[in-house]
């Protein structure tokens, strides 16, 4: 199984390679006020992925500091009485 993951790696990979190596031209990229920047094609899409990802990761964060906040008031007032004892008491659902 460790070899097939390594292959698919490698495979994306050298896929990303040579898209990188496809897309070296120019890319003028036009800001506000005429200001413009020019940099290679690959360049200018691996920036705009990492904004991308910032600005999710940015959006995501009240969300993971309520679930925190509410796991952690879950985990203070749990009691032992109140947790399964048995497997049949345990549910399994979606």
């Amino acid at each position: 199984m460790w070899l097939l993951q390594l292959l698919l790696k490698a495979a994306i990979f050298f896929t990303l390679f040579a898209f990188a190596l496809n897309n070296q031209h120019d890319a003028v990229v036009h800001f506000f006020f005429g200001t413009t920047w020019s940099a290679p094609l690959v360049l200018v899409l691996l920036t705009v992925f990492v904004m991308g990802v910032a600005v999710g990761v940015v959006g995501m964060v009240p969300r993971w500091w309520k679930h925190r906040r509410l796991a952690q008031l879950a985990k203070t007032t749990t009691t032992p009485e109140a947790t399964p004892t048995t497997s049949a008491d345990i549910t399994h659902g979606i």
